[in-house]
């Protein structure tokens, strides 16, 4: 009889994704690393390939995809109970600090000490973006056809704006039609050595994924009424139904993350909605963008100004809340829907081809967002430069940042040089950046 893998109990696991919420700064790519460096190189919770499988579904689903693969994975160890926990952990500490910026800016505007810290968070993230990418890189991409199809992924997005769901569907599409093209590698190994605790567990364990499918099809029914309820009990109440439906909306279109859709979010809320100011809504991104938790929490400051503007602070809290259930309650349905028929369909070849399809596209998604945010961490002025039918981001040499560029490689020391955990990475680049805003730099 084989002796039964020591699994992380639901308690240990609660740690973890604490953990991943509060030190998930900068975006979905740095948000995956964190995941990654956590689960897969740290703990061996999970294997390289299954980690890969469970991104690349959440890649295809609206919504923010860190998010859907915390859930998915907190799933996956410990049922539904464990994908609530890991989806809710994973965004609550920056929700409550979200919450917490959008009070200070609507009665205090930008706070300098708050704006100084965030810098050098900002500054560590992007090495971490980049060290992201250099192992997914490594671990996903096997032979030329991979390469390739990263390669394209990567230029289609950043010269030729193509969007998101063409370039991850054209992904899936290829890899499905020649699946032999592709080595998507075997699950079960974390890295060289023993098998990853959860692949070991579902060896162990074969029914285990269809067990768990019943009470997943009914959490993810429930929380589809749950998500709706809210918003008929709104409608026709002003702002808040207003905030309940548009965001509604956002939560079943928003392919590809808060860029894709923040054009039409801001025009909406800014030009048809008046909630906020065009510069407001820039404001709020740039405190997304260095908050933990998903950088669809941008959302949640429109809606908090929404309400703010309506019927003052608790008005806004109450509206900043409705934002967030409307937002990422469908994130739990899809989800618990979803997951379990794309894990017991992973061993048939087409689908592991069109997973490892859209492995190979993610490295090119996560080299583009590292290319967007390092541009505009590094240098004051982008510029958009049409090239014939193509248009780059292209840095303006004069503005560059010299405290930005000290701090990304301070990190990179630090993370590469010193091999210091990811923590003791961002205290220190956060205290340093402060302590360049008292020396005026």
């Amino acid at each position: 009889m084989k002796p039964q893998p020591v699994f992380p109990t639901f308690a240990e696991a609660l740690r973890v994704w604490l953990r991943v919420g509060l030190l998930s700064f900068g975006g979905p790519a740095a948000q995956i690393a964190v995941m990654h460096r956590e689960v897969v190189d740290d703990r061996h919770w999970v294997s390289d390939a299954r980690f890969l499988h469970a991104l690349n579904f959440c890649m295809l689903l609206p919504g923010p995809e860190a998010t859907q693969l915390a859930t998915y994975l907190g799933w996956l160890m410990h049922g539904v109970k464990g994908g609530i926990a890991a989806g809710v952990l994973f965004v609550l500490p920056g929700a409550v600090v979200m919450l917490a910026l959008s009070i200070i800016y609507a009665t205090l505007g930008e706070v300098p000490i708050v704006a100084a810290l965030f810098f050098g968070l900002k500054c560590a993230v992007l090495v971490l973006v980049v060290e992201a990418l250099l192992r997914v890189a490594k671990r996903a991409l096997h032979g030329g056809a991979a390469w390739a199809l990263a390669a394209a992924a990567f230029v289609a997005l950043a010269a030729f704006a193509v969007p998101f769901p063409i370039v991850v569907l054209a992904a899936l599409g290829i890899g499905y039609l020649a699946p032999e093209a592709f080595a998507a590698a075997a699950h079960g190994k974390a890295k060289d050595g023993p098998p990853a605790l959860l692949d070991a567990l579902l060896a162990a364990e074969p029914g285990r994924i269809t067990a768990m499918t019943p009470t997943a099809r009914r959490a993810g029914l429930v929380t589809i009424a749950l998500w709706l309820w809210p918003v008929v009990l709104l409608m026709g109440t002003g702002v808040y139904g207003d905030v309940a439906w548009f965001f509604s909306k956002m939560a079943v279109v928003t392919f590809g993350g808060a860029y894709a859709v923040l054009a039409y979010v801001a025009q909406e809320a800014v030009q048809h909605y008046r909630w906020l100011t065009a510069p407001e809504m820039l404001a709020g991104l740039g405190l997304a963008e260095t908050t933990p938790g998903p950088l669809i929490l941008v959302l949640q400051f429109v809606g908090f100004l929404a309400g703010y503007r309506d019927s003052g602070i608790l008005g806004g809290i109450g509206a900043s809340l409705v934002t967030l259930w409307v937002t990422f309650a469908p994130c739990f349905a899809f989800i618990f829907l979803g997951a379990p028929y794309v894990e017991r369909m992973h061993d048939q070849p087409r689908l592991r081809g069109a997973l490892a399809g859209v492995t190979a596209a993610v490295v090119g998604v996560i080299a583009n967002l590292a290319l967007w945010f390092g541009l505009r961490v590094i240098f004051a002025e982008v510029r958009h430069q049409p090239i014939g039918p193509a248009a780059i981001d292209l840095p303006v040499l004069s503005s560059i940042q010299p405290a930005a560029l000290g701090l990304g490689l301070l990190a990179a020391v630090l993370l590469f040089g010193l091999k210091l955990g990811l923590a003791r990475v961002l205290a220190i680049c956060a205290a340093a950046g402060l302590a360049l805003s008292f020396l005026g730099a």
